[in-house]
């Protein structure tokens, strides 16, 4: 999976990947509004969703401390990071100031 993910956010389409976990509540009140983001975006944007608990390397190496965090990535460069619940709005605002 690390060189998969590697590969996914080296492209230039961004990339807002959501680090979550099966058993955490925030991060099943994260599902619906990233399906909307998606709807909303299409796919300039590419919406990666990885299990800490299934990806510890990768949880590991990007300091994932909870869940849910959120990353925006273009062209491998980490644009954006936050943790806890984002709203549609919200995302849409950092995709458009950050990924262009």
């Amino acid at each position: 999976m690390q060189g998969k993910f590697q590969e996914l956010i080296n492209g230039d389409v961004p990339t807002l990947i959501d680090f979550s976990a099966e058993w955490c509540g925030p991060c099943k009140m994260m599902a619906p509004i990233l399906e909307d983001f998606k709807s909303q975006v299409g796919d300039s944007v590419r919406v990666i969703k990885i299990d800490v608990d299934r990806n510890p390397q990768i949880a590991s190496n990007y300091q994932i401390q909870g869940v849910p965090t959120l990353m925006l990535f273009k062209d491998g460069q980490l644009l954006w990071r936050q943790s806890g619940v984002v709203n549609a709005t919200q995302l849409m605002g950092v995709v458009s100031s950050h990924a262009k």
